[in-house]
């Protein structure tokens, strides 16, 4: 399996966007640079992080990517590179250009295409929820009873054993909120998405997706990726860019990659902006292991925390936020 991995870097997806975002990144020059660089690639995505523009799919996916990578340099700044990382749903972008698959300009490009295509594929009367307190078997039985010709629901995510995410037709989704609460489910949540994604709908935006990251160039990977479709550790380019492509139209198995993550040895696993949700599955699922979110902890703290988890056994802990 080669060398233990200590510490993974974790980057949320579409749904975790926030009003701020970007202006309340960590006060860091890597940060600052990388602002910069994305206003050379991509007018206006260094300052898109408004209310109304995070309503756009386009622009929510964009700031997602711009915030990744900025923590991605900060901590690189700080001598911190991970030795694993994964991406939920649009966050593998900026876990890609992590891992040497993609560029930052790359990146940028193919994930305002992601959003564009998405947005033109169904600009109304679509979206996702998440079902708190049903196994994935428990989701199927109830997606099946709440599913016509017409209004169609898909499994499009697993995130936790009695957590998943449900994409479908608006009228689906309120169909799916009786019928999940009638099998026991705790809540349903509609999410801040307004397409159905990583389901059969979008398998044209995942072969525009493949065609378009067809033009990349292939590099070896500096950095091992877990694929957020598969839940399993790629270690080529051809497999990040292909997962990249065909995963928003596939179930995502993030369940998997965070128990393949730790199967490998991650002791610490570090969340970029924004928000703190896939810290809270980590720490759920790998209770012995130390999680923490760049929001909270700050970027010196964190790389401190992370040359700590290398350290040899027996080296004193340091006392961090988490």
């Amino acid at each position: 399996m080669g060398p233990r991995m200590r510490v993974a870097f974790l980057y949320p997806g579409q749904g975790t966007q926030r009003p701020g975002m970007l202006h309340d990144l960590p006060g860091h020059p890597a940060v600052a640079a990388t602002l910069a660089e994305a206003e050379r690639i991509l007018p206006g995505s260094s300052q898109h992080d408004g209310a109304r523009a995070l309503r756009s799919t386009v622009t929510a996916q964009v700031a997602l990517c711009v915030a990744g990578v900025a923590a991605t340099n900060a901590l690189a700044a700080e001598g911190v590179t991970p030795d694993a990382v994964a991406g939920h749903s649009a966050g593998a972008f900026p876990a890609a250009v992590a891992a040497g698959a993609l560029t930052f300009a790359e990146a940028l490009m193919a994930v305002r295409r992601r959003g564009e295509l998405m947005r033109d594929a169904y600009p109304s009367g679509y979206g996702m929820a998440a079902v708190l307190g049903l196994s994935e078997s428990q989701a199927r039985r109830v997606i099946e009873s709440i599913t016509t010709g017409h209004d169609p629901a898909y499994l499009a995510v697993v995130d936790t054993d009695q957590q998943v995410v449900v994409a479908g037709s608006t009228l689906a989704l309120k169909r799916l909120t009786v019928a999940a609460e009638r099998a026991g489910a705790r809540r349903v949540k509609g999410l801040d998405i307004g397409v159905p994604s990583h389901c059969a709908l979008l398998r044209g935006v995942a072969d525009a997706m493949a065609a378009h990251l067809g033009t990349v160039p292939r590099r070896h990977l500096t950095v091992p990726y877990v694929g957020d479709s598969t839940g399993r550790l790629l270690r080529d380019a051809d497999a990040v860019l292909d997962d990249l492509a065909r995963s928003v139209a596939t179930p995502m198995r993030w369940r998997d990659a965070t128990a393949l993550l730790g199967e490998l040895g991650t002791t610490l696993f570090i969340q970029t902006p924004p928000g703190d949700v896939l810290a809270r599955m980590a720490r759920a699922a790998h209770p012995h292991a130390r999680v923490i979110t760049l929001a909270e902890t700050g970027i010196a703290d964190a790389a401190l925390l992370a040359r700590r988890a290398r350290a040899p056994s027996g080296t004193p802990p340091v006392r961090g936020r988490e």
